[in-house]
Protein backbone atom coordinates (compact mmCIF):
# COMPACT_ATOMS: atom_id res chain seq x y z
CA UNK A 1 0.00 0.00 0.00
CA UNK A 2 1.55 3.39 -0.75
CA UNK A 3 2.67 6.19 1.86
CA UNK A 4 -0.98 8.39 0.57
CA UNK A 5 -3.29 5.44 0.32
CA UNK A 6 -2.18 4.54 4.09
CA UNK A 7 -2.60 8.33 4.84
CA UNK A 8 -5.69 8.84 3.17
CA UNK A 9 -7.20 5.62 5.62
CA UNK A 10 -5.31 7.23 8.65
CA UNK A 11 -7.27 10.46 8.08
CA UNK A 12 -10.33 8.89 6.98
CA UNK A 13 -10.30 6.82 10.17
CA UNK A 14 -9.46 9.42 12.65
CA UNK A 15 -12.19 11.76 11.25
CA UNK A 16 -14.51 8.99 11.41
CA UNK A 17 -13.08 8.61 15.46
CA UNK A 18 -13.69 12.17 15.99
CA UNK A 19 -17.72 11.46 15.23
CA UNK A 20 -17.76 9.07 17.57
CA UNK A 21 -16.36 11.41 20.38
CA UNK A 22 -18.73 14.26 19.64
CA UNK A 23 -21.64 11.82 20.01
CA UNK A 24 -19.82 9.83 23.04
CA UNK A 25 -19.47 13.38 24.64
CA UNK A 26 -23.45 14.24 24.34
CA UNK A 27 -23.68 11.07 26.79
CA UNK A 28 -21.31 12.25 29.54
CA UNK A 29 -23.71 13.16 32.80
CA UNK A 30 -21.33 15.63 34.72
CA UNK A 31 -23.43 15.08 38.10
CA UNK A 32 -23.06 12.34 40.96
CA UNK A 33 -24.93 9.00 40.52
CA UNK A 34 -27.81 9.38 43.05
CA UNK A 35 -27.96 7.80 46.27
CA UNK A 36 -24.04 6.11 45.29
CA UNK A 37 -21.80 5.25 48.62
CA UNK A 38 -18.55 4.95 46.60
CA UNK A 39 -16.17 2.98 48.70
CA UNK A 40 -14.61 0.66 46.25
CA UNK A 41 -12.27 2.22 43.47
CA UNK A 42 -10.58 0.47 40.77
CA UNK A 43 -7.47 2.37 39.17
CA UNK A 44 -5.88 0.82 35.71
CA UNK A 45 -2.70 1.71 33.41
CA UNK A 46 -1.31 0.21 30.14
CA UNK A 47 2.22 0.04 29.98
CA UNK A 48 3.61 -0.95 26.25
CA UNK A 49 6.90 -2.84 24.86
CA UNK A 50 7.49 -3.95 21.62
CA UNK A 51 3.94 -3.47 20.25
CA UNK A 52 2.27 -5.55 23.27
CA UNK A 53 -0.19 -3.86 25.58
CA UNK A 54 0.53 -4.71 29.68
CA UNK A 55 -2.20 -3.56 31.41
CA UNK A 56 -3.07 -3.99 35.47
CA UNK A 57 -5.64 -3.21 37.46
CA UNK A 58 -6.04 -2.32 40.94
CA UNK A 59 -9.33 -2.31 43.35
CA UNK A 60 -8.92 -0.98 46.62
CA UNK A 61 -11.08 0.07 49.26
CA UNK A 62 -11.05 3.93 49.62
CA UNK A 63 -11.66 3.75 53.40
CA UNK A 64 -9.50 1.40 54.46
CA UNK A 65 -6.81 2.02 51.37
CA UNK A 66 -6.30 -1.95 51.16
CA UNK A 67 -5.76 -3.07 47.86
CA UNK A 68 -8.67 -5.72 47.19
CA UNK A 69 -7.63 -7.27 44.35
CA UNK A 70 -5.32 -7.03 40.96
CA UNK A 71 -5.40 -8.18 37.79
CA UNK A 72 -3.36 -8.22 34.77
CA UNK A 73 -3.45 -9.10 31.14
CA UNK A 74 -1.75 -8.39 27.74
CA UNK A 75 -2.58 -7.68 24.20
CA UNK A 76 -1.78 -6.54 21.00
CA UNK A 77 -1.25 -2.89 20.26
CA UNK A 78 -3.59 -2.15 17.11
CA UNK A 79 -2.87 1.75 17.11
CA UNK A 80 -0.10 4.08 17.55
CA UNK A 81 -0.59 6.82 19.95
CA UNK A 82 -2.24 10.23 18.51
CA UNK A 83 -2.91 13.28 20.54
CA UNK A 84 -6.65 13.42 22.02
CA UNK A 85 -7.35 9.79 20.50
CA UNK A 86 -6.23 7.71 23.09
CA UNK A 87 -9.35 5.71 23.47
CA UNK A 88 -8.12 4.07 19.99
CA UNK A 89 -4.66 2.57 21.55
CA UNK A 90 -6.06 1.74 25.23
CA UNK A 91 -9.88 1.10 25.39
CA UNK A 92 -9.75 -2.51 24.30
CA UNK A 93 -7.18 -3.12 27.03
CA UNK A 94 -9.31 -1.34 29.70
CA UNK A 95 -12.46 -3.20 28.71
CA UNK A 96 -10.53 -6.26 28.80
CA UNK A 97 -9.14 -6.02 32.37
CA UNK A 98 -12.52 -4.61 33.57
CA UNK A 99 -14.29 -8.23 32.80
CA UNK A 100 -11.50 -10.30 34.24
CA UNK A 101 -11.79 -8.48 37.56
CA UNK A 102 -13.96 -10.73 40.01
CA UNK A 103 -15.06 -7.37 42.53
CA UNK A 104 -17.34 -5.26 41.58
CA UNK A 105 -15.81 -0.94 41.96
CA UNK A 106 -18.13 1.74 42.32
CA UNK A 107 -15.65 4.18 40.68
CA UNK A 108 -12.91 3.85 38.34
CA UNK A 109 -10.07 5.86 38.23
CA UNK A 110 -8.21 6.47 34.06
CA UNK A 111 -5.04 8.16 33.60
CA UNK A 112 -6.33 9.98 30.86
CA UNK A 113 -8.15 12.66 30.48
CA UNK A 114 -12.26 12.67 30.44
CA UNK A 115 -14.14 16.18 29.47
CA UNK A 116 -10.96 18.27 29.82
CA UNK A 117 -10.35 16.89 25.84
CA UNK A 118 -10.73 18.68 22.66
CA UNK A 119 -13.91 17.00 21.95
CA UNK A 120 -14.83 16.57 25.27
CA UNK A 121 -14.29 12.76 25.37
CA UNK A 122 -11.24 11.65 26.25
CA UNK A 123 -9.91 7.87 27.03
CA UNK A 124 -11.58 8.36 30.57
CA UNK A 125 -15.18 9.58 29.43
CA UNK A 126 -15.38 7.15 26.53
CA UNK A 127 -14.46 4.01 28.95
CA UNK A 128 -17.10 5.62 31.74
CA UNK A 129 -19.86 5.59 29.10
CA UNK A 130 -19.64 2.31 27.60
CA UNK A 131 -18.95 0.60 30.89
CA UNK A 132 -22.14 3.24 32.55
CA UNK A 133 -19.88 3.40 35.65
CA UNK A 134 -18.65 6.47 37.66
CA UNK A 135 -15.24 7.72 36.25
CA UNK A 136 -12.48 10.08 36.45
CA UNK A 137 -9.91 11.14 34.48
CA UNK A 138 -5.87 11.47 36.39
CA UNK A 139 -3.89 12.82 33.54
CA UNK A 140 -0.11 13.62 34.21
CA UNK A 141 -0.35 16.35 31.11
CA UNK A 142 -2.84 19.03 29.97
CA UNK A 143 -4.00 18.58 26.76
CA UNK A 144 -5.88 21.74 26.97
CA UNK A 145 -7.85 24.73 28.40
CA UNK A 146 -6.63 27.32 30.15
CA UNK A 147 -5.12 26.55 33.69
CA UNK A 148 -7.12 29.90 36.17
CA UNK A 149 -5.30 31.48 39.31
CA UNK A 150 -7.90 29.24 41.14
CA UNK A 151 -6.18 26.11 39.78
CA UNK A 152 -9.30 25.14 37.84
CA UNK A 153 -9.31 25.00 34.18
CA UNK A 154 -11.71 26.69 31.84
CA UNK A 155 -12.21 25.10 28.21
CA UNK A 156 -14.34 26.98 25.80
CA UNK A 157 -15.63 29.04 28.82
CA UNK A 158 -16.59 25.82 30.72
CA UNK A 159 -14.73 24.88 33.74
CA UNK A 160 -13.60 20.92 32.78
CA UNK A 161 -10.92 20.06 34.51
CA UNK A 162 -8.49 21.21 37.92
CA UNK A 163 -4.79 21.25 37.78
CA UNK A 164 -3.80 19.37 41.38
CA UNK A 165 -0.45 20.51 42.94
CA UNK A 166 1.40 19.47 45.47
CA UNK A 167 4.56 21.07 46.89
CA UNK A 168 7.88 19.51 44.97
CA UNK A 169 5.66 17.49 42.81
CA UNK A 170 5.20 17.36 39.11
CA UNK A 171 0.58 18.06 38.73
CA UNK A 172 -1.69 15.95 37.58
CA UNK A 173 -5.07 17.40 35.89
CA UNK A 174 -8.14 16.09 36.94
CA UNK A 175 -11.50 15.84 34.88
CA UNK A 176 -14.94 14.33 34.87
CA UNK A 177 -15.35 10.87 33.60
CA UNK A 178 -18.89 10.23 33.37
CA UNK A 179 -21.50 10.20 36.42
CA UNK A 180 -19.66 12.41 38.62
CA UNK A 181 -19.18 16.07 39.37
CA UNK A 182 -15.64 17.57 39.16
CA UNK A 183 -16.03 19.00 43.03
CA UNK A 184 -16.37 15.43 43.86
CA UNK A 185 -13.83 13.91 41.51
CA UNK A 186 -11.08 16.30 43.16
CA UNK A 187 -11.73 15.44 46.68
CA UNK A 188 -11.97 11.49 45.88
CA UNK A 189 -7.91 11.86 44.26
CA UNK A 190 -7.13 14.02 47.04
CA UNK A 191 -8.11 11.38 49.40
CA UNK A 192 -6.55 8.54 47.45
CA UNK A 193 -2.92 10.70 47.04
CA UNK A 194 -0.71 9.65 49.97
CA UNK A 195 0.87 12.85 51.70
CA UNK A 196 4.69 11.15 49.79
CA UNK A 197 2.70 10.75 46.58
CA UNK A 198 1.14 12.82 43.75
CA UNK A 199 -0.84 9.86 41.87
CA UNK A 200 -4.14 8.52 43.50
CA UNK A 201 -2.84 5.22 44.90
CA UNK A 202 -5.44 2.31 43.24
CA UNK A 203 -3.87 4.42 39.54
CA UNK A 204 -0.24 4.57 41.03
CA UNK A 205 0.00 0.62 42.06
CA UNK A 206 -1.30 -0.20 38.67
CA UNK A 207 1.24 1.86 36.81
CA UNK A 208 3.78 0.48 39.22
CA UNK A 209 2.02 -3.40 38.47
CA UNK A 210 1.95 -2.84 34.39
CA UNK A 211 5.17 -1.57 34.20
CA UNK A 212 6.79 -4.43 35.85
CA UNK A 213 5.07 -6.37 34.10
CA UNK A 214 6.10 -5.32 30.57
CA UNK A 215 9.65 -5.33 32.37
CA UNK A 216 9.35 -9.02 33.31
CA UNK A 217 9.59 -10.25 29.65
CA UNK A 218 12.68 -10.85 27.63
Amino acid sequence: MSNSTTSGNTTYYLAATKNVQNEMAKKVISENTPNKEIIYICGVDVAYRNNIAYCSAVLMNKNSMEVKESVNITLNVKHPYVPSFFMLRESEAIINILKSLKNRFDLLLIDGHGVLHPRRCGLASYIGVIIDRPTIGVAKSILCGLVNADHFIEFDGVISGFKMIKEEKKPIYISVGHKINLINAIRIIKQLVKPEERIPEPLRLADIYSKALANSVP
